[in-house]
């Protein structure tokens, strides 16, 4: 348990509030677009800015670390007990592109508070979500009259993110010996909704292919040749079509080989949570739900492997008919992981299921992307459970549990460094990742401050 009090650590985060966001929206104003060359300097630009505002919070080792791509910033705050366990805090400081001509009400780069909010680029993903921990550790010494941590606390903040991250992983492989951690905590996801606080167990994995057929070696007469040589698009079609079978599930031998099935508490967790279907398919701009039978919808897109179509084309596609059997057919198709599978025997197993349904007088080539790992933490978890409890005291009220459908780094740090990942967001739906006015709830924000007050105490007890 915490030693920090629950009221003075509100106090001291109110009397910093207006300083606290001044200096949030003076990085805001920093446009580190790592997608768009023009801002480079600006993504060097935010890493030094964090840097020397971490120098200034007092952590005694603060770098900028190059890669090949945009550079990251690490610091580093020893705790002065020497058995304390290491945490290490992960986000981003690159943002996604944004101009006022997108949508915006004001200037992306221009921060304004309005009604409880702060908008601007990057108020919630991740830099106020980065940011908060500098107020946060500051509270949590002010208040346990520490002068040091409670653990020793290592922060990694990418520049590239938003492009993918396509250094990380080497970057992370590279240091891993300054990363070694007990714990990681990922601060770049977010709560159910404004009223039900909620804790991220995990994310799934990805693998993406693309695989492209070839018959003969120009497109031919159809009235000629079809009927009598194989057509790529029709082979395409098949491949396609056996994806799935008809519960839903993928059809892909071995695809399901180590698979971690959901446990009844889990499910009753998920089923807690204030789910609206109908909501949600407007949301999706969908008007049904489906998937894999016997599985509920967040079930599906939280906690079960999928395979997914992203496009698929071969032959004429022009206005009018073209009379032609195609020289070639192609479909990309992604795969959600989840805990348990490995993304090299799935890849092996789709060019397996891929090239025993190929007939004669078919080329094919199969094409993996480098594929993101799943990562997943016991609900039983001391760290995971520590998350909870923390979050649990800045907001009064009991904490729920959710998963992450997509994909992200957090996967390569549980990989390389071999800790547990567990996830700590305050950004709400409504915040509009990606979107044109983007903001921050600002109450929500405080909220994180204090979680991560109570935090470093509550995983110095759960991890000893």
């Amino acid at each position: 348990m915490s030693d920090t009090p629950d009221s003075a650590v509100r106090t001291y985060t109110e009397q910093h509030r207006a300083a606290f966001l001044d200096d949030l929206a003076e990085w805001l104003r920093i446009p580190s677009v790592s997608a768009q060359p023009e801002h480079d300097g600006d993504v060097r630009l935010s890493a030094a800015w964090l840097s020397a505002k971490l120098k200034e919070t007092g952590f005694p080792v603060t770098e900028i670390w190059e890669t090949d791509g945009a550079p990251a910033v690490f610091a580093e705050w020893p705790s002065d007990d020497p058995d304390a366990p290491t945490v290490l805090v992960y986000g981003h400081h690159d943002v996604q592109p944004a101009a006022r001509e997108d949508g915006w009400d004001t200037d992306p780069f221009e921060p304004v508070i309005r009604d409880g909010r702060m908008y601007g680029r990057g108020a919630a993903d991740d830099k106020g979500q980065v940011f908060f921990h500098t107020l946060g550790v500051r509270a949590h010494l002010a208040t346990t009259g520490r002068t040091t941590p409670a653990v020793h606390l290592k922060l990694l903040v990418e520049g590239e993110e938003e492009s993918g991250s396509p250094h990380f992983r080497a970057l992370v492989e590279q240091r891993a010996d300054r990363l070694t951690a007990d714990a990681v905590i990922v601060s770049d996801t977010g709560m159910w909704d404004e009223t039900t606080p909620t804790v991220c167990t995990g994310m799934r994995g990805l693998a993406e292919c693309e695989i492209e057929l070839y018959g003969p070696e120009q497109d031919i007469h159809s009235g000629s040749f079809g009927g009598a040589v194989p057509n790529p698009a029709t082979e395409i079609a098949r491949l396609v079509a056996a994806l799935h079978d008809t519960d839903g599930r993928v059809a892909v031998p071995g695809f399901y080989d180590g698979v971690a099935e959901l446990t009844d508490t889990e499910r009753a967790l998920f089923a807690a949570l204030p789910f609206d279907e109908a909501t949600w398919l407007r949301t999706a701009k969908s008007q049904a739900a489906s998937g894999e039978a016997g599985y509920s919808t967040l079930e599906r897109i939280w906690a079960r492997p999928t395979a997914e179509v992203n496009g698929i084309g071969g032959g004429y596609q022009g206005a009018g008919s073209k009379t032609i059997i195609p020289s070639a057919a192609r479909v990309k198709i992604s795969f959600r992981l989840v805990a348990g599978q490995d993304p090299d025997h799935v890849r092996e197993a789709v060019h397996a299921w891929a090239e025993d349904r190929i007939p004669a007088g078919i080329r094919h080539r199969i094409t993996f992307l480098p594929a993101t790992r799943p990562c997943l933490t016991p609900l039983d978890h001391p760290a995971l459970q520590a998350v909870a409890r923390a979050m649990g005291r800045a907001f009064g009220q009991k904490i729920l549990f959710t998963r992450e459908g997509g994909s992200g780094p957090a996967a390569d740090l549980q990989d390389v460094l071999g800790a547990p990942v567990l996830f700590l967001g305050i950004s709400v739906p409504s915040d509009g990742w990606h979107a044109p006015n983007e903001k921050v709830e600002l109450d929500l924000l405080f909220k994180g401050v204090e979680t991560t007050a109570h935090l470093w105490g509550e995983l110095a007890a759960a991890l000893r």
